[in-house]
């Protein structure tokens, strides 16, 4: 198991260095740069295109893994004498994965391409939101993967498609200061790999630790000061990847010893970023202000408000997330009041964080909103 975790994570995290630098260069080249103004964090120009790094450093791999189990398990054929146990045993299943691994990639290229065209030039959040739904119906609908399919066929597709659209959007909205929607987006794929692992899962926590392997080798380029902007090109596949990722996962399965209560951890493990957009949006419903319009009343801009560098904020948004996200890996395993302690634990580090937010600091009163 420890080789297959190397490969997942150790492969996508070099390409996605590598991958990085080039694209860094290519963008200062090209002119693709993201200038400071309105109501953008940085002052100084950086260049974009670190989401065509991440999902290439995503997309590929996933791909030619399940290719190259294909090309030599597919159709139930034996893999070649001489192999490693561990890859030989898991090679037919990941053949089987290629077309919905296939179908999955699809859609996260639909939302790279859109999120390249609004990085180059601003599209507005409808054919973004449209180009979402799409995305989500495909994997809902066509591909099948479905939440809550108790509730029938066509409920189960919308709840689903909203779930991943809500998620997609958080990560988006996340992307608003230095290393924090990557760093963000790492811990939850790690989290959600660990889970998958536990429930005996091998392709789910492949494409899990693919992604948090992309997200860290980007990360040494835009862990504060960020040399290079994901820009959404990058944001709305992290988070579609994750949405589909908490979608795939097992969380509930009586004989793997999976209580139902399971079911929550993708709220646990993304309970955060949850908060964040929860908040954003609905405190610029109470001004009056457009619900899709940036600012900078996120929780990484009210933490710097008080007095927290930006790597300080980042860190301590990292810290929230895996706070929340590691009692996600144990809940599936546990029931009664151990699950009502461990979901009490979440809620109380987002009230925390809550009150972090409202109480002014040294930088701010109680007008800046």
């Amino acid at each position: 198991m420890f080789l297959l975790i190397a490969i997942s994570f150790g492969g996508p995290l070099v390409m996605s260095v590598v991958l990085t630098a080039l694209v860094r260069q290519w963008s200062i080249r090209r002119g693709f740069i993201d200038r400071p103004g309105g109501h953008k964090q940085h002052d100084r120009p950086v260049a974009l295109g670190g989401g065509i790094a991440i999902a290439a450093s995503v997309i590929v791999p996933v791909l030619a893994g399940a290719a190259a189990a294909w090309a030599v398990a597919g159709g139930g054929r034996a893999p070649p004498a001489g192999w490693p146990s561990i890859i030989a045993v898991h090679a037919s299943g990941a053949a089987s994965k290629l077309p919905q691994a296939a179908g999955i990639m699809l859609g996260a290229v639909v939302l790279h391409v859109v999120g390249l065209i609004d990085d180059r030039r601003p599209l507005g959040p409808w054919p973004k939101f449209a180009a979402q739904f799409a995305a989500a119906f495909w994997v809902s609908g066509v591909l099948g993967l479905r939440a809550v399919q108790v509730l029938g066929p066509l409920p189960s597709a919308i709840v689903t498609a909203v779930w991943i659209v809500l998620i997609t959007n958080a990560f988006n909205f996340l992307d608003n200061i230095d290393g924090l929607s990557a760093g963000v987006g790492a811990i939850a794929s790690i989290i959600l790999a660990v889970t998958a692992v536990r429930a005996g899962q091998v392709f789910v926590p492949a494409m899990a630790l693919a992604l948090a392997g992309a997200l860290t080798g980007y990360l040494f380029f835009n862990f504060p000061p960020a040399r290079i902007f994901m820009g959404d090109a990058g944001s709305l596949v992290i988070g579609y990847l994750l949405g589909v990722l908490t979608i795939l996962t097992t969380y509930y399965d009586p004989r793997l010893g999976l209580s139902p209560v399971g079911v929550a951890v993708p709220v646990l493990v993304l309970s955060v970023p949850l908060y964040d957009v929860i908040s954003v949006v609905t405190h610029r419903v109470r001004l009056g202000l457009s619900p899709l319009k940036g600012d900078r009343r996120h929780f990484s801009h009210r933490l710097v408000r008080k007095g927290m560098s930006v790597r300080g904020a980042v860190l301590t948004i990292y810290l929230a997330t895996a706070a929340t996200g590691l009692s996600a890996i144990a809940l599936p395993r546990v029931g009664g009041a151990e699950a009502a302690l461990l979901l009490g634990q979440c809620v109380l580090i987002v009230v925390m964080i809550a009150v972090l937010e409202h109480v002014p600091g040294r930088h701010e009163n109680r007008a800046d909103g």
